[in-house]
């Protein structure tokens, strides 16, 4: 549908949200072609009106978002994006309709809610008309997480499946995502094995409140030991850090194979905290070990220049390809560079950090 108006179904139990959402919608170039007061209404006028995105409450009467979500991923796979409360609870409901097949979620404001959904207006728009453009299929499963659900245990390529390897010493890998990105850096980080020893910095644009229960879900998927970052906080072989939702994660210091971060509150750049560019230019600087950027799905064009910096510093660099990104911003303007030195697809992307860093294979 490039080119083409997206068409979206608005699913909210609030009339009150439903007109405001549809009404930004359509200011911004989007067809609202049908409303839905529950999930109920939201399966069936996906199956009736076929539209290219639905904006999908969370919590709602007769069916709520994540089974009617599970339901049209069933009937007729459409792309999803989940309208989720800013809370602890709405969080853990969140990523479950993210598992169920959501492409990507957006956080109703607080508050003056016509005020505030008026200042982010624009960001709605934009995220809706990226998860139009997303590819999705049946049961729940995207195309681009479609190779994970066949492994038994979802961490094989990393590890079972390879040689032996020997790994070069104190090696650091910088991810960097966005729309479509969780369930993707879930699966790269659960196909890394320990063994690599690696220090993992992941930079997923998120609201604050969700990157703690997105580092928890990495942590309980991966052998790494991964939590959301602190001030402060460091990290060595083996462990990661996920770059707490607004505010950017710079590199304070690199010794003896630890680094520290620090978390600040400057400006955004490239309209986003955190940014990956500024975890990956900060890295480029300060680490003078094997550094690896990864840059995976995501709308818009943050990450290029880290990549380029990455780059520049002798490091290595991948970027998702755009068969298995659910939508290709990020991974084509880094493309864009020349600055990447491998354009893998999702199920690629693991052993392809490895092997840059691996220094021998034993027969």
């Amino acid at each position: 549908m490039a080119g083409a108006v997206p068409r979206a179904v608005v699913a909210d139990d609030s009339h009150f949200m439903r007109s405001i959402i549809s009404d930004m919608l359509e200011e911004g170039g989007i067809d609202v072609v049908a409303e839905a007061r529950n999930g109920r209404e939201a399966v069936a006028a996906v199956r009736e009106h076929e539209p290219d995105v639905v904006t999908m409450d969370v919590e709602m009467p007769e069916m709520d978002g994540i089974e009617a979500t599970e339901r049209i991923m069933a009937e007729r796979p459409t792309p999803v994006l989940m309208l989720s409360a800013h809370t602890d609870e709405n969080a853990d409901v969140t990523f479950e309709a993210l598992d169920k097949g959501a492409v990507d979620f957006f956080t109703k404001p607080g508050g003056e809610v016509s005020m505030e959904m008026s200042r982010l207006k624009d960001q709605l728009v934009d995220i809706v008309s990226s998860v139009a453009e997303a590819g999705v299929r049946g049961t729940g499963t995207s195309d681009a997480n479609a190779g994970a659900q066949s492994r038994s245990a979802g961490r094989t390529s990393g590890r079972s499946t390879d040689e032996p390897r020997t790994y070069v010493a104190d090696p650091t890998v910088v991810i960097g995502s966005s729309t479509g990105g969780p369930k993707m850096v879930e699966q790269v980080l659960s196909e890394l094995p320990v063994a690599a020893d690696l220090r993992v910095l992941i930079v997923q644009h998120m609201p604050e409140g969700f990157t703690g229960r997105f580092a928890e879900r990495i942590d309980a998927r991966s052998e790494y030991d991964v939590r959301e970052a602190t001030d402060g906080a460091r990290i060595g072989g083996g462990e990661a850090l996920v770059a707490a939702g607004d505010s950017h994660m710079e590199i304070k210091n690199y010794r003896n194979g630890r680094l520290r971060v620090k978390l600040t509150k400057d400006e955004p750049v490239n309209s986003v905290r955190p940014a990956v560019d500024v975890t990956m230019a900060t890295a480029a600087t300060t680490i003078d070990d094997p550094l690896v950027g990864v840059i995976l799905t995501g709308m818009g064009e943050d990450g290029a220049d880290g990549i380029r910096r990455i780059k520049a510093a002798g490091g290595r660099t991948i970027a998702q390809d755009e068969t298995t990104s659910a939508v290709y911003g990020m991974p084509q303007r880094a493309a864009e560079t020349g600055c990447v030195d491998s354009v893998l697809p999702i199920d690629d992307v693991a052993s392809g950090i490895l092997a840059t860093i691996t220094t021998e294979v034993t027969p």
